[in-house]
């Protein structure tokens, strides 16, 4: 049996038939990525080109880190453990079993439980010693796939974000052409005009001032119009005035979707302490922990907290130009760091990387469950959790 799965008694054209197909199919992978390159080269889309290098960057890594497993598997099953570590802090509960059976394992009783490791010889080499590996051959498959599916989920989520921003830039493309059309003679009149329209809305009233009642309306804003015409219109002309004042017919839809493209380069990558978020959350997926459903709903609140934040920051702009139209008869807007968390703009992006990879995260490791183990494996949990888990991503 051992001989029969070793390649020295397999049929030359099987092998060479699995070699011909995987090295086919990467090769298209991989022709299809460089043709996808050049196109966005062709278009000038130099910021979408720079996330797609990044993203095979990060595609690269994914399968660094796969061959590692591979060349490490067989170091790495004969690290033997005692047979009570392997009954710590599991995702799922075993069988139950003999007193006895707990306090010592015969070697054949670890054949048994490791029975996919029968023939291998780090199994041997632990059973041997009453031990068991720290990984078998089955195990280390599993993580590959895993590998696997976050690598394709995280690619498909940057994907489909990059497509439903653009689609939500677009729709106020009409209201750039809209102010870009009128005339230079009116065009003061029509800002201001819109400026006091966000005024109305935002900053009247002395009860819209107070923090719980903002931050209230904030949150509520985000879920309905988040941004109207009128805070489109005062947020481009205070863009203007800061940047480049000189030049009143700057196209600021088009600067928006580049603006697009260049934050979409800084979250299509992996940061290292999303990996460790990884690594921690396989750590405390312990059975009864239920960590897997409490940790869906951290995507959504960081979520509206960053939906929240932003529309907060509409309303403190027009806060502060009632502010300055009291005390110096300005009616202008103007943009400012320190409307952000720690005068830091790019705190909120970290934010929205983060969302993005948990989520494609957590979708991931929902396919990858379901894939590997079956919708009724143990750590796939009650329909009762699967529901709002699948909801909430």
């Amino acid at each position: 049996m051992a001989e029969s799965s070793s390649l020295e008694y397999k049929p030359t054209w099987m092998v060479a038939a699995v070699c011909f197909v995987i090295i086919l199919i990467s090769l298209l992978a991989e022709r299809g990525l460089n043709h996808l390159g050049k196109c966005l080269k062709r278009n000038n889309q130099d910021a979408l080109f720079e996330a797609l290098q990044k993203l095979k960057a990060e595609l690269m890594l994914l399968g660094f880190i796969s061959l590692l497993l591979n060349v490490f598997q067989g170091l790495i099953s004969q690290i033997c453990i005692p047979t009570h570590l392997e009954s710590s802090m599991l995702p799922c509960k075993k069988p139950t079993e003999s007193k006895s059976s707990h306090e010592k394992y015969s070697p054949q009783d670890i054949n048994n439980r490791r029975h996919l490791f029968s023939a291998d010889s780090s199994s041997d080499y632990c059973s041997h010693q009453g031990k068991v590996p720290l990984l078998s051959t089955e195990e280390f498959h599993q993580l590959h796939i895993l590998i696997f599916v976050v690598a394709v989920v995280h690619v498909v989520s940057c994907a489909i974000i990059l497509v439903l921003g653009e689609a939500r830039i677009r729709q106020w493309k009409p209201w750039e052409d809209t102010i870009s059309n009128v005339e230079k003679g009116t065009a003061k009149d029509t800002h201001r005009h819109h400026i006091l329209v966000l005024l109305k809305k935002h900053a009247w009233g002395y009860w819209r001032k107070a923090a719980v009642v903002s931050w209230t309306i904030s949150f509520v804003k985000q879920f309905y119009n988040s941004v109207t015409q009128s805070e489109y219109i005062a947020l481009r002309e205070g863009f203007i005035i800061k940047h480049c004042q000189a030049y009143s017919q700057f196209d600021f839809h088009k600067h928006m979707m580049l603006s697009l493209e260049r934050d979409f380069r800084h979250v299509a990558g992996i940061s290292w302490y999303q990996w460790l978020f990884v690594v921690v959350f396989l750590t405390l997926n312990v059975e009864g922990w239920h960590t897997y459903f409490w940790l869906s709903f951290l995507p959504l609140v960081l979520l509206l907290l960053v939906g929240a934040k932003l529309a907060h920051i509409i309303i403190r702009l027009a806060q502060d130009v009632d502010e300055m139209k009291k005390s110096q008869g300005q009616l202008a807007v103007k943009p400012s760091d320190e409307y952000f968390w720690f005068n830091r703009p790019r705190l909120v992006l970290d934010f929205i990387h983060f969302i993005l990879f948990q989520n494609a995260f957590e979708i991931a490791f929902f396919f990858w469950i379901l894939w590997t183990y079956g919708l009724h494996s143990c750590i796939m949990e009650r329909t009762g959790y699967n529901i709002p888990r699948l909801i909430m991503g």
